[in-house]
């Protein structure tokens, strides 16, 4: 009797329901095991699995979405504008890789800071200023006349646009119910839209306002840039090759429509799990009470049924255990500013916790590195091996960027594929990354060997859905590998890997293309190959589990 009177103090009320409530929470076997932070996630998880698919979890996977969509919107442009650009501005075939190495320079510092930041200061500020540092130096991406200046705003665009892969997928899994996460594979279905919606930009603006007809004067031959010819001959000069400027123009102006969409429009709530091990429990009530009201609900979690766990010892992790005290209430909000640093670097240690996740830490980095060496040299560099191979059997420009438009398309059915693949117990995740990847490898190298145009467009739609495949249930399962203390971090982590060796490889992709059309796609599909080992050797347990 005495019992249930506290339980009642606790609960605030002393009705039989709340006692039993109480009951449940504190003597739950699901419970057994979990650190304090884990069993109020599994509260958190409780409350937003009996939501569903609400309209704020709508909400948040679409405007995440566009983050992908922003991704690829800007890989893809690149590629587009780069053979106009350097035929206007007079940069060699191997300086064109400084655009892409520019480019993934700020993705790779993105990744790697925003990564590290969503986990410090928050979801929802990241949520927000990525869009708004890539929207503000986007709309001033076309107005330089110079390289230079071109590749200083291209980072500072990369930096902005870097951060949005491994921010978006914490974001969305952190709101989803369980039994929806086949819903962040789905997330890279907005990449291709990103290509596609780029590419017809492309097609719209740059043969039509491009030097002479598709870049050729009346005589035939390739118009060079004026600073490469004697003054008064035909070159190709800024005004008469203004489509690869407007169509970055138009990119910049869509990010700033998105950051509309997100601050303005829209009011994103802080992640109820990282307010949680950040120690604020009361401010992730209260989330969780606003994204039930947003869906017309009532939230069944309160404080009191947090402070029920609150004087559970053995919930709370140690040093001792190699599981840092997170969650523990109010605890880390009564840190010193030391303390709290050495709380961070402990944090980190969970990508080494044990032999597992630390097997699996290093094969995820890998993937990744090898991931984005394939698919960064052939979305970079693939435009441009297409004008040279179309040019080969007299396929007009213009026929080319529509080409472009056909085989990113068919990047959508691939990521339906790799989110069906969620839907295969135990196996699917891995399967289908093993399977993807050495269909995408294979279709590089297959490429490399045939050159019609049917071929040039079929085998591009195969490599294409098998990469949007691929990274459908890559970028949707790491952050599912890991818990929110650290699930930021993994993911920028692993991004900044991938990211890094995205800039080493157009580089070399473009030194090879300078000497064969086919050197950069054995490159690509050879480290293709690596990732399709890598998952294999990954472990199984880690595929699908429970999400804290």
């Amino acid at each position: 009797m005495e019992k249930s009177k506290e339980a009642g103090e606790i609960l605030g009320e002393s009705s039989e329901s709340k006692i039993s409530t109480y009951n449940d929470i504190t003597n739950d076997p699901e419970m057994e095991g979990l650190t304090l932070y884990e069993k109020k996630a599994l509260l958190v998880n409780r409350e937003l699995d009996s939501h569903g698919m609400g309209k704020y979890q709508w909400y948040i996977f679409f405007l995440c979405g566009m983050g992908y969509f922003i991704d690829l919107l800007y890989a893809q442009a690149f590629g587009l504008v780069a053979p106009a650009m350097q035929q206007e501005l007079g940069f060699s075939t191997a300086a064109q890789g400084d655009l892409f190495s520019s480019f993934n320079a700020g993705l790779c510092a993105g990744a790697f800071v925003w990564g590290l930041l969503v986990d410090i200061i928050g979801r929802q500020y990241a949520f927000n200023l990525t869009v708004l540092i890539t929207s503000i130096f986007g709309l001033c991406l076309g107005a330089p006349s110079n390289y230079s200046g071109i590749l200083v705003l291209a980072a500072f665009v990369g930096f902005g646009v870097g951060g949005n892969i491994p921010i978006d997928t914490t974001i969305t899994l952190e709101f989803l119910p369980q039994n929806r996460r086949f819903l962040l594979a789905m997330l890279s279905v907005f990449q291709p839209l990103g290509v596609v919606v780029s590419s017809g930009i492309a097609y719209g603006f740059v043969p039509k306002y491009a030097c002479g007809t598709g870049g050729l004067g009346a005589d035939g031959e390739l118009l060079q840039a004026c600073s490469q010819v004697a003054t008064g001959q035909p070159c190709c000069d800024k005004a008469s090759n203004m489509g690869w400027r407007y169509l970055l123009f138009t990119i910049g102006a869509i990010c700033l429509f998105v950051f509309f969409l997100r601050f303005v429009v829209f009011h994103f709530q802080e992640s109820p799990k990282f307010l949680l091990y950040r120690g604020k429990d009361e401010k992730a009530v209260e989330v969780l009470q606003h994204v039930a009201k947003f869906n017309g609900r009532q939230s069944t979690v309160t404080m009191a049924m947090l402070e029920a766990l609150t004087d559970e010892d053995s919930s709370v992790g140690s040093e001792g255990t190699g599981r840092p005290i997170l969650g523990a209430g109010s605890s880390p909000l009564q840190k010193t500013f030391g303390e709290k640093v050495k709380l961070e670097f402990a944090r980190y240690k969970l990508l080494f916790v044990n032999p597992t996740l630390t097997r699996l830490t290093i094969l995820i980095w890998i993937t990744y590195m090898f991931d984005y060496w394939g698919f960064s040299i052939a979305g970079s560099l693939l435009p441009q091996i297409l004008l040279n191979k179309g040019r080969e059997i007299e396929v007009s420009t213009a026929t080319t960027y529509r080409n472009y438009v056909i085989i990113y398309i068919c990047g959508i059915p691939g990521v339906l594929a790799g989110a069906l693949m969620y839907g295969v117990p135990l196996v699917g995740r891995q399967m289908g990354m093993i399977v993807s990847s050495a269909l995408m490898g294979a279709s590089l190298f297959i490429f490399s060997a045939i050159n019609t145009q049917a071929s040039n467009v079929g085998l591009n739609i195969m490599e294409y859905f098998f990469q949007s495949m691929f990274n459908a249930i890559l970028y949707g399962w790491t952050p599912e590998a890991y818990p929110a203390p650290i699930r930021g971090t993994a993911c920028g982590v692993a991004s900044f890997w991938g990211r890094l060796f995205s800039i080493v490889s157009p580089k070399i992709g473009t030194v090879l293309l300078e000497k064969s059309t086919n050197g950069p796609l054995y490159l690509a599909g050879g480290g293709v190959f690596v990732c399709t080992v890598c998952i294999a050797l990954m472990p199984r347990k880690c595929m699908g589990g429970k999400s804290f």
